[in-house]
């Protein structure tokens, strides 16, 4: 099958010009970064020109570098020579996916410890990695990018966490804005003599200047960092949360403070078996429980959201050229699944056009995730028949998709299902439908049914085929043919129209040439 083309004018209108080929948006392609932190060292390489992050390789290794740093002001040896194992494998690694540039950065432990230079000159030797150490204000900022990611519209304040820091910054209309660090993280937190409460009134004087410097009111807190995520994962396991996807989780203050109280009541062993953490990052949490306690009690946050998108991302965002950066991830995400998996890519916008008398009074929202549905509705087509509306269910849901909320996955989850399944009954999906309203189920299966039809005119341009209009107050669903259209209307066709005609409560009318 042949590509759909379209007009510059079109993809203008509908989804933004094309950037895949873009010089300047080829050179993404292969982007590697290593992550040097005080308790994890992790590499990253991301591939493919699109506005979300795909992880074409991601590893990483406790080495736990930081461990003891507040003590000893030097590194921790074992974790010295994990990390420089860890740094001496990515170097070859690289090297055998033909990436030239790495781009390595160290954090808190390697720029606090009297021996970080030395360090930095032996991994030099080593790999031939050229580490360079970031400043706590560079760290918040590159965190900060990394939210501006997956979050392009992001409005209030990053916190990540690491092992012997906390970085904050102010964020807002697609830039960062005010930051600090401090000296917050779980490791540096051992080292605060007494108990629970000069802990308390430790953080409580250590964070009260970013307060003033922030000057939070009822903002959105949007938390970076692993030990956060052990956090929003074990609130997930209290709240028996359904989507166990932890990027863009969102929970309320009162609900954490909740499980904050669960955390510390419970078996950690238990909860290290329910949520598969490793030993290492579990010891930490309820030293950065302690922290997140305090901050919501001193920042007084409208609601607390989870993102997956830290530093490594953030160095992403600053190689991305400012024309790319404005794209929406969603769906450049989903044009890029399009042009490498779909029969015939382009179609999609077609399918757009010709399904839009539908959907021309949703909100804006509710707009790009049919569009992004349009786009992803042919990319299974290789699976077994069979499987193909679960697998387009696992794909919406579980995907790494920046600039989607968990119930827009659940919502794109199911209009796909629909593309191939007309009843959704005794699927292995039911527990996430509640994450959807009655009427969002709805929305959602009439897009599906609609995807279903409009696939049957597997045509370059479908207005050439016919054109729909839709009278919502008569509940008249109408489907004007063209001579051309008309031989495509079979009884598979004609089957399809009526289920669509059905889940809109509408009559179905069919007017010929």
């Amino acid at each position: 099958m042949t590509r759909v083309t379209a007009s510059r004018a079109e993809d203008a209108a509908l989804f933004g010009r094309p950037l895949f080929d873009d010089p300047s948006v080829r050179a993404l392609r292969r982007v590697g970064v290593v992550d040097v932190g005080s308790n994890s060292v992790r590499m990253v390489v991301f591939d493919g020109a699109a506005r979300s992050p795909a992880y074409f390789f991601n590893e990483k290794v406790m080495c736990g570098l930081g461990l003891g740093l507040a003590e000893t002001n030097r590194l921790n040896p074992s974790g010295r020579e994990r990390a420089l194992a860890a740094l001496n494998r990515f170097a070859a690694l690289a090297r055998g996916m033909g990436i030239k540039d790495m781009t390595v950065v160290a954090t808190a432990a390697v720029r606090e410890a009297e021996d970080g230079p030395q360090f930095q000159k032996e991994v030099e030797a080593l790999t031939g990695l050229k580490l360079t150490v970031i400043d706590g204000d560079q760290e918040a900022r590159l965190s900060s990018q990394g939210v501006l990611l997956g979050w392009p519209d992001a409005q209030g304040i990053v916190c990540d966490i690491g092992g012997n820091s906390m970085e904050l910054a102010r964020i807002g209309g697609g830039e960062v804005g005010l930051r600090g660090t401090t000296p917050l993280g779980p490791f540096r937190m051992q080292q605060v003599a007494g108990g629970a409460k000069e802990r308390r009134a430790h953080i409580h004087k250590v964070l009260k200047p970013l307060k003033d410097l922030l000057q939070p009111h009822r903002d959105r807190i949007f938390l970076v960092g692993g030990s956060w995520r052990v956090i929003a994962r074990l609130d997930m396991e209290r709240r028996k949360y359904p989507l166990t996807v932890l990027h863009e989780y969102r929970m309320q203050p009162k609900d954490v403070l909740d499980t904050l109280d669960w955390i510390a009541a419970s078996d950690p062993q238990a909860l290290r078996a329910a949520t598969g953490t490793s030993a290492e990052r579990m010891e930490l949490v309820p030293l950065a429980s302690e922290v997140l306690r305090e901050l919501i009690a001193m920042f007084e946050p409208s609601e607390i959201d989870i993102s997956s998108y830290g530093i490594r991302e953030g160095l992403l965002y600053e190689a991305m050229p400012q024309r790319l950066r404005e794209r929406d991830p969603l769906i450049e995400a989903a044009r890029a699944a399009e042009l490498s998996s779909a029969r015939i890519p382009g179609f999609g916008k077609t399918l757009y056009q010709f399904l839009l008398p539908l959907f021309e009074e949703v909100p804006a929202e509710r707009q790009r995730l049919i569009k992004a549905a349009c786009l992803l509705h042919d990319t299974t087509w290789r699976a077994h028949p069979d499987f193909r509306a679960e697998m387009c269910f696992d794909n919406a849901t579980r995907a790494n998709l920046g600039g989607l909320d968990h119930p827009g996955r659940v919502f794109l989850g199911l209009a796909l299902l629909h593309r191939y399944k007309n009843n959704r009954s005794g699927t292995r999906f039911d527990h996430l439908f509640p994450l959807l309203s009655e009427d969002e189920i709805r929305e959602a299966e009439v897009l599906g049914k609609a995807m279903r039809f409009g696939a049957m005119f597997a045509m370059d341009d479908l207005t050439q085929a016919g054109r729909l209009s839709w009278k919502p107050k008569k509940r008249v669903l109408a489907l004007h043919l063209s001579a051309k259209g008309e031989p495509l209307f079979g009884e598979v066709a004609q089957a399809r129209f009526r289920s669509l005609a059905n889940s809109l409560g509408a009559t179905a009318e069919v007017k010929a040439p």
